[in-house]
Formats: structure tokens, C-alpha cells, sequence
């Protein structure tokens, strides 16, 4: 059984329509599943959090990175494997 390696994304920005849809896109396209994700529009700011299994994914967390900021270029895009973030937020 394949061990599930998670990452999670942030993404920040103006609101716009199918932001959500082309994060998601652009995350299926490198097999990248979206696992969950949380979303909520401050004002006129897009939130989003995003958790994605990325055990079968075919790019790296860097170049899946890559990937979204090329769907969301208007916006401010983190992908970070679940070890660094889970490194940084231990007490």
C-alpha cells in the first residue's frame, strides 16, 4: 500500500471567477488530487487552502508550483509538501 504524501496550497488574491476551478485544474493535470479544501472571499480578497495528495503526482512540489502560478498569475500562490509544513509549525 502506497503511503500518501500530501501538500498543501495557499492561494491569495483579488476575487475572481474560477480561480478555485483552475487551481484544481492545474492540479489534476500533474495527478495531483485534491483531498480538501476551504475557501472564503474577505471583502473583495480570495482565500483558499487546499490540501492535495500528491503520492502518484507526476511533477514535483516545486514544479506543481510552477503549474498554478501559470493558472493564477494575478494571484499569491504557496505549494508546500506537508513535511515543511509541518516542520514549521511545531511547538
Amino acid at each position: 500500500m502506497n503511503k500518501k504524501e500530501r501538500a498543501v496550497v495557499t492561494v491569495i488574491g483579488k476575487d475572481a471567477v474560477g480561480i478555485l476551478a483552475r487551481v484544481a485544474t492545474a492540479c489534476a493535470s500533474a495527478n495531483a488530487n485534491v483531498v480538501e479544501v476551504t475557501q472564503s472571499v474577505l471583502s473583495e480578497f480570495f482565500c483558499m487552502i487546499m490540501i492535495i495528495d500528491i503520492s502518484e503526482a507526476t511533477l514535483q512540489v516545486d514544479e506543481l508550483q510552477a503549474k498554478v502560478v501559470e493558472a493564477v498569475p494575478e494571484m499569491n500562490v504557496h505549494v508546500m509538501h506537508e513535511n515543511i509544513f509541518d516542520a514549521m509549525h511545531r511547538i
